[in-house]
């Protein structure tokens, strides 16, 4: 059976945007829609007439969205889900079966800002988690993706790869090196700054190795981008992008905290649709 996009749905302008770009990944990929829709009790008075109003106009809500998604999609098959409990909830648990988890842009998703809201999705869900905005995505080309060496940035290269290779569009890998402290700043020596980049030209190189072999026709660009944050470097660099593709997180003395500051700043001047994976390790036995 095949895995379904699993789609958050409020009632805003955001998230009828995001439903328009997981439809549409629905029927090119032919895949089945869930639309998912919280309502979180903590959040109502304990009257049954406000527990069934509020419930209702959540039905209502899921049958006017999936009626949208149809004459959006008439191919994608839709069904819903009105789950009781947040969002973070809903969503970490219909991710367990799907492809994908979509969410709009927007301050006022239940819960806080967006940026915040998607980190939490994406720690918790078994997939990876798509945030889309607004954007006009026409004349748009090309998928970007974040490098830096480490597990979550290699698997986020393989899934751009993948991404870029079915939709016939080139992959861009950025590895972004930060400038050195101020401390160090002090007019380090041409060679020292040279062999320091050689070696993130080499992180570069051997995360994109075996992409030929697997994607003979996929054209991959590789960019080093130096003394410069990465947030800022990947948000230049898909500016006009179809997809931009995130690990969870990166390399840094803190693993970039939980879910990664680099993708928390992305999402929060969102240049294109974001896709945030997350590595999912197997745990030992015996």
């Amino acid at each position: 059976m095949k895995k379904p996009i699993v789609v958050g749905v409020v009632d805003t302008q955001a998230s009828r945007a995001a439903l328009a770009w997981a439809m549409n990944r629905a029927a090119r990929r032919k895949l089945p829609v869930l639309l998912v829709h919280a309502v979180d009790s903590r959040w109502l008075d304990e009257s049954a007439h406000s527990s069934e109003v509020t419930k209702a106009a959540a039905n209502e809500l899921l049958s006017k969205t999936a009626a949208y998604a149809g004459e959006l999609e008439p191919s994608v098959q839709v069904k819903t889900v009105l789950f009781p409990g947040s969002p973070g909830q809903a969503l970490r648990k219909q991710s367990k079966g799907a492809s994908m988890v979509v969410i709009g842009t927007g301050h006022n998703w239940p819960g806080g800002p967006v940026a915040d809201r998607a980190l939490q999705i994406a720690a918790v869900a078994q997939g990876p988690v798509a945030v889309v905005g607004e954007q006009n995505m026409t004349e748009r080309r090309g998928i970007v993706v974040g490098a830096d060496g480490s597990e979550e940035s290699t698997q986020a290269v393989s899934f751009a790869a993948a991404e870029a290779d079915r939709d016939n569009q080139d992959l861009t890998v950025v590895h972004a090196v930060p400038a050195p402290p101020l401390i160090h700043r002090a007019m380090p020596a041409a060679d020292v700054a040279e062999d320091i980049l050689e070696e993130e030209r080499i992180v570069l190189a051997e995360t994109v190795a075996g992409l030929a072999e697997n994607y003979p026709d996929l054209i991959v660009h590789q960019v080093l981008v130096s003394n410069n944050e990465p947030a800022e470097a990947l948000t230049e660099a898909a500016a006009n992008a179809t997809m931009l593709v995130l690990g969870s997180r990166g390399r840094g003395s803190f693993k970039r905290l939980l879910m990664g500051s680099t993708a928390h700043t992305v999402l929060r001047s969102l240049p294109c649709p974001t896709v945030i994976t997350r590595v999912r390790r197997a745990k030992l036995t015996g």
